[in-house]
């Protein structure tokens, strides 16, 4: 029903055609692969598969689609995890129809939309950065690991890494970061969508 009614009010709009309506994520894959189509409008809270997934699939099958993944999800978690599997777009079930239609049309030209609350948690996001030195790979596991709680010695077991290894990565993590409390780590990680916690 949802469907039907974003359909008939997109329909609406004298420079939008639907080309095609799918129920879930394997409906989704086959209209791509079955036909040349410009904006694909994904769901991320499909009942079959998972929305990342199925943009990744998506993309791999049609290289210059665009996506706009519709979300219940306002989190920079959710965000990023969309945007490393190709979407073109981000917006909110909860902003209004309009934000859509400027998705579309941005996607369609070519451009990246995000939401307005999306952008502004992308934006505080960036800004705890302030163009400090950014953490290697080893690093952000280990800032990830400190922000679920985890003892070092956990850490360390996890990561096959030593106890003194985990504590030197976590002192070179506040020092780059200019942090100084587990509390302040956890915020930063969560706000970079390290963790979801």
């Amino acid at each position: 029903m949802v469907r039907e009614m974003l359909v008939a009010l997109l329909r609406r709009e004298s420079d939008f055609s639907v080309d095609a309506e799918a129920a879930n994520g394997r409906e989704a894959l086959a209209l791509v692969a079955g036909r040349t189509l410009e904006v694909l409008v994904l769901d991320i809270g499909l009942p079959d598969m998972d929305g990342a997934e199925v943009a990744r699939r998506a993309k791999k099958a049609a290289p210059n689609l665009k996506i706009v993944a519709l979300s219940a999800h306002d989190t920079l978690f959710f965000v990023q995890q969309m945007l490393r599997a190709g979407v073109d777009g981000y917006v909110v079930k909860s902003a209004a129809l309009a934000d859509l239609v400027q998705a579309i049309r941005a996607v369609a030209g070519g451009k990246v939309y995000l939401s307005p609350d999306i952008a502004r948690v992308a934006t505080l996001a960036l800004s705890d950065f302030d163009g400090r030195a950014a953490l290697g790979a080893r690093e952000r596991e280990v800032l990830a690991r400190l922000a679920e709680g985890k003892r070092s010695s956990v850490i360390a077991s996890e990561l096959a890494i030593s106890v003194g290894t985990v504590e030197a990565h976590r002192r070179n993590i506040m020092r780059k970061l200019g942090l100084h409390t587990i509390a302040e780590l956890t915020k930063y990680a969560i706000r970079r969508g390290l963790t979801s916690l």
